[in-house]
């Protein structure tokens, strides 16, 4: 599929819900249009061809009224030719959206209308905010992430353990969250809504058998000097399973390089069906008719597609088919995306989505037009900063901004009418297709990373062949003793790898109190040794959140200074702060320092 990138769709203007055409000729259907399409009921299948077919029978084939075979392009006013309208087919259309007529909900829902609601009481904006969630924020690394963050003006929170140390030592202003990564029922989803970016420096804790000082000074050297032991949980539990807790519990809202799939058949991804329902012009006294069906081979290469399709008449004032689904259960949540993207194959006119945040059934929808390409499978990108406010035809310029956090509804439509007493330059009476085989949401490139992950140089070295231990770290060569954390490392980094969020994963030499600002050496293939201020790895995490050349990189990084000579820095001349992306620019895809085991396991 094409990447809908930073590709803006050329949207001359956008377009009103069902209700939003003007000048029913029908009485009838004003009336009912006004009063009596309340959302409120039981909902209720129909009939096919009505809805989407469940099933797998062959592509419906549409029967063509003969008051409806003149195929003309709209050039004139609104016709005034007069058909007999088809109340049976108008109450289906309430009926599937609306379920069962419930006159207290009709008066009900009359009296509210009767004073004119305004599009802000239709589509109230919910209250949303993004952050930055810092995981292991207490930790050597993870606290100076946390306060450079904090000195940035950057929104963020702390996931921690232990809420009584995290207040002392962190700034009070932080927002906590409190959970442990081990536990999978301490990460409740709603903890996490708002995540867009994660720095994790969780690890397990390693420390001198014999106990520290007060004051972790042997902590602070290193492992080196003292005969080390796992404190706490174990390396699998906090380096794998944590990992895979915290994967989970924070992917939902950080969202994933291939976009999430709203509706449709994509290679390598399950399918997703939605409820659709036909919304034509016979809601205003029209008689122009659409369905929506999946076609098993009609899709590119013969694979599925869904097919909107229909019939579309001037009569009776009409002009306008279109298919909307019912209400989702549970709203998307699409704060993660930039925007939708369709994959269609276009016959040369002009299209609408329309996507709602409102449950109401008579609410603004944000809107935007579309032109196809006829005869053509094409991508089409929708960024959500398109999408226009439309309220029963005109723009509504004092509506709140679309809410990405709260998508309930989507509508495809193929109009005579656009907004604002505009008109579709594209109107065709008479039959049409549009096969659309898939709707989701995109991250638009450049993507960065959204998932930046403290790991450690050496994860790869134990069980590589040839090695001699004796030159390794202590990591390296203890990892056994001490629960083979460098291999659980390793399989913590395949489970980002693995997840579809755009990542980053710094692996660090030995850690040091130092101050940052040392030349550095950033490497690939896990092969250096060497030391490294955690102050240093707090800046590289925070600045490769905001790198497209970080992103799905594996590194190693160490400072210039041999591990013997301590590094200083003059408080009155330091030195300046540094461009990471001259580093991330040197690196490359997919070295992660396993080619060699896998090399060595294909050789035996």
């Amino acid at each position: 599929m094409e990447s809908c990138g930073s590709t803006a769709i050329s949207s001359s203007s956008s377009f009103s819900s069902i209700l939003s055409i003007q000048g029913p000729s029908s009485n009838v259907g004003r009336k009912f249009s006004k009063n009596c399409m309340h959302p409120q009921h039981l909902s209720c299948p129909l009939p096919k061809p009505f809805l989407q077919l469940n099933g797998r029978p062959k592509c419906f084939l549409y029967q063509q009224r003969s008051a409806y075979l003149s195929s003309r392009t709209y050039k004139g006013p609104i016709s005034a030719e007069k058909q007999s309208w088809d109340l049976g087919r108008f109450l289906k259309t309430l009926y599937f959206f609306n379920g069962p007529p419930s006159l207290a909900k009709v008066v009900e829902f009359i009296i509210g209308k009767l004073s004119g609601p305004s599009p802000e009481e239709s589509a109230k904006k919910m209250e949303t905010s993004s952050f930055i969630l810092v995981a292991g924020a207490t930790g050597g690394v993870g606290r100076r992430v946390v306060d450079n963050l904090r000195k940035k003006g950057l929104p963020v929170k702390a996931l921690v353990r232990n809420e009584e140390k995290a207040r002392r030592m962190l700034a009070p202003e932080i927002e906590l969250i409190v959970g442990d990564i081990t536990k999978e029922s301490t990460l409740a989803p709603e903890y996490f809504k708002g995540v867009r970016k994660v720095i994790n420096a969780a690890s397990v804790i390693i420390g001198p058998k014999e106990g520290d000082t007060p004051d972790r000074a042997k902590y602070s050297q290193g492992i080196k000097f003292f005969e080390p032991e796992i404190k706490g949980a174990s390396p699998e539990m906090v380096e794998y399973i944590g990992m895979k807790n915290l994967i989970n519990a924070v992917k939902e809202s950080a969202g994933l390089r291939s976009g999430k799939l709203l509706f449709g058949f994509e290679a390598g991804q399950s399918s997703k069906e939605l409820s659709w329902g036909a919304l034509d012009d016979v809601v205003m006294g029209g008689v122009s008719e659409s369905t929506f069906q999946i076609d098993w081979t009609g899709g590119e290469s013969g694979k599925p597609t869904g097919l909107f399709k229909g019939i579309v008449s001037t009569a009776n004032n009409g002009g306008f088919t279109s298919i909307r689904t019912r209400n989702f259960s549970t709203p998307e949540d699409l704060s993660a995306y930039d925007g939708l993207e369709l994959r269609l194959n276009g016959d040369g006119r002009r299209y609408k989505l329309i996507v709602r945040t409102s449950t109401d059934w008579d609410t603004v929808g944000y809107t935007t037009s579309f032109d196809t390409i006829g005869g053509q499978w094409q991508s089409i990108c929708f960024p959500f900063s398109s999408l226009r406010p439309v309220f029963r035809a005109r723009t509504a310029s004092d509506a709140p901004a679309f809410d990405p956090s709260n998508v309930v509804s989507l509508q495809l439509m193929f109009s005579k009418f656009e907004y604002d007493g505009k008109l579709n330059p594209t109107f065709v009476e008479g039959p049409f297709e549009l096969p659309v085989s898939s709707i989701r949401a995109y991250i638009k490139d450049p993507i960065t990373p959204r998932f930046v992950h403290v790991s450690s140089a050496g994860v790869t070295r134990p069980d590589r062949p040839g090695i001699d231990l004796s030159k390794q770290p202590p990591a390296v060569r203890l990892n056994k003793d001490l629960g083979f954390v460098l291999t659980f490392k390793l399989k913590g980094e395949d489970l980002i790898r693995e997840s579809g969020i755009p990542y980053t994963i710094v692996r660090p030499c030995a850690l040091t109190e130092e101050p940052a600002g040392a030349d550095l050496i950033f490497d690939q293939g896990d092969n250096i040794m060497g030391k490294i201020s955690r102050e240093e790895i707090a800046r590289i995490c925070i600045a490769a959140l905001e790198s497209p050349y970080a992103c799905d990189k594996t590194f190693e990084v160490k400072s210039v200074v041999p591990f013997s000579e301590p590094f200083t820095v003059d408080p009155e001349n330091p030195p300046p702060e540094k461009d990471y992306n001259i580093y991330f620019k040197t690196l490359k895809d997919g070295f992660t320092g396993k080619e060699s085991l896998e090399q060595s396991a294909i050789a035996v």
